[in-house]
């Protein structure tokens, strides 16, 4: 199983979101082709309701202990209960550039 999928798979067991989206975006940074190292999650849930989004942030890093503790390296986290989702209209903030982003030599 692919790491994205495990990703994807922990979380909606863990959360039972309303949306989820996980990206693997390894490609926008300076690790070797076919790294899944980096991902951005979008993860909408009513588990995230009256949460603070570092504490939400932390729901996932535990929910992601083992992945984090092997090939993840970065995570770009989006929270939010489905309320705030909906205020949004599904708008997804981008994640950053990587300042260590270039070839590898």
């Amino acid at each position: 199983m692919m790491v994205r999928e495990q990703i994807e798979a922990k979380l909606k067991a863990a959360f039972n979101p309303v949306f989820l989206e996980v990206v693997d975006e390894s490609y926008r940074h300076n690790v070797p082709a076919g790294s899944e190292s980096h991902f951005k999650v979008i993860l909408v849930s009513d588990r995230f309701t009256g949460e603070r989004f570092l504490t939400r942030h932390r729901l996932i890093y535990s929910a992601l202990s083992e992945e984090l503790a092997k090939s993840v390296h970065a995570l770009a986290l989006h929270t939010y209960t489905h309320k705030e989702w909906e205020a949004l209209q599904d708008t997804v903030f981008a994640s950053p550039p990587c300042k260590g982003a270039g070839s590898i030599a």
